[in-house]
């Protein structure tokens, strides 16, 4: 049986700015297809998933309502990655991880989108890549790596090539809001799930297919590499 790797592919890659990118999907589908691994997906809601919930916080929503909200939107981000995937990935996008483990001995692909509220897709990703035993976790996002500080404010930001689990969680620890849309690259929950297993994680530029290849195969790649 091949071995499992699990992607969690921010909502800003497979929705920029609101519009499904089809292109890139297409191509991401190609990569996962001719490879030799099997995948795990969860899957972002992006800034669609931030402007409805903020949108319900100013209705009167509260955070667990709020939440609720946005899981909608990383399901509907999954079943469109799932669409791209017909044939290799299950149908069925999970909102369970017993689920998405059955699938697992049917199908190359399985895809989540978001759970329950308070749970991140990043905690999603990590828990699914413990309930899969992934050999490794490999974060698509908007940004290339792990920095000291948000590299889009601060020009001298310091990135990261590798980092141990220890100094991951200290990072993500400084601001841990809960709220939806609003944390670390990788939440401090998440953090800890993939250190408590020692999952390797790779954080690289999502929109780079030539570097998620490269951090698939496990060659290197300019992003930040997670292990002990």
């Amino acid at each position: 049986m091949a071995d499992w790797i699990v992607l969690s592919l921010g909502g800003g890659i497979v929705n920029p700015e609101g519009t499904p990118d089809s292109e890139y999907i297409k191509k991401l589908a190609k990569l996962l297809r001719d490879s030799k691994y099997n995948f795990g997906i969860v899957v972002g809601g992006g800034r669609t998933a931030r402007i409805y919930a903020q949108a319900a916080r100013e209705l009167g929503a509260n955070e667990f309502e709020a939440d609720e909200i946005a899981i909608i939107s990383t399901r509907q981000n999954a079943s469109f990655v799932a669409a791209a995937l017909r044939g290799d990935a299950c149908p069925i996008v999970f909102s369970d991880f017993d689920g998405a483990r059955e699938a697992a001995t049917k199908y190359k692909v399985v895809v989540m989108g978001g759970t329950i509220p308070g749970i991140s897709t990043d905690t999603d990703a990590a828990l699914l890549a413990e309930a899969l035993h992934a050999e490794k976790l490999i974060n698509m996002s908007n940004v290339d790596a792990i920095y000291d500080s948000n590299p889009k404010n601060n020009p001298n930001a310091k990135k990261f090539t590798k980092l141990f689990y220890t100094d991951l969680i200290s990072l993500a620890s400084r601001g841990d809001s809960r709220k939806a849309g609003e944390n670390f690259v990788f939440d401090l929950l998440a953090c800890k799930i993939i250190a408590r297993s020692s999952i390797e994680a790779h954080f690289v530029n999502g929109r780079s297919l030539e570097d998620v290849k490269k951090a698939i195969d496990g060659k290197a790649h300019p992003g930040t590499v997670i292990k002990d």
